[in-house]
């Protein structure tokens, strides 16, 4: 699957933004740049985008930032993938446009389209609780006695 870094961006935003769910104050760009190593610069573009679609909100002011708008146990990384690549990203033209005219075409089409359905379905299967869950094991120090 090839994503692009504007998706993959996004989507460590969400999750920054589900591992400080519950928080009083809003989560600002520029922490979520420090804590996750994205280009701040990138950040306001995303984040503007997500915030159109209904995912995130955000409160202005000098302490204003941006929150999720929903539980991360109910936003998946096909939400985000969806926002930023868009609701067809995952099925090709080309061979849309081709099957009409070609049986080979056509079959090709069927499985581009059972590869997507099975793209959509491993990205609707993890919800940002479930990454936070393995973020949170995966930097918990080990301690041996």
């Amino acid at each position: 699957m090839r994503l692009h870094a504007k998706t993959e961006y996004a989507a460590i935003a969400v999750l920054e933004l589900a591992r400080q769910w519950g928080a009083d104050e809003p989560v600002r760009i520029r922490e979520i740049a420090a804590a996750q190593g994205v280009p701040s610069r990138f950040l306001v573009q995303i984040l503007l985008q997500l915030k159109g679609a209904g995912m995130v909100t955000s409160t202005r002011g000098a302490s204003g930032g941006y929150q999720l708008a929903r539980p991360p146990g109910e936003i998946t990384l096909e939400d985000v993938y969806r926002v930023i690549e868009g609701p067809e990203a995952l099925v090709t033209a080309v061979t849309a446009d081709l099957a009409g005219k070609s049986r080979g075409a056509a079959v090709v089409l069927d499985a581009w389209r059972g590869v997507a359905a099975a793209e959509a379905a491993a990205l609707r299967s993890l919800t940002f609780a479930d990454l936070v869950e393995r973020s949170r094991s995966a930097t918990d120090p080990m301690y041996y006695i």
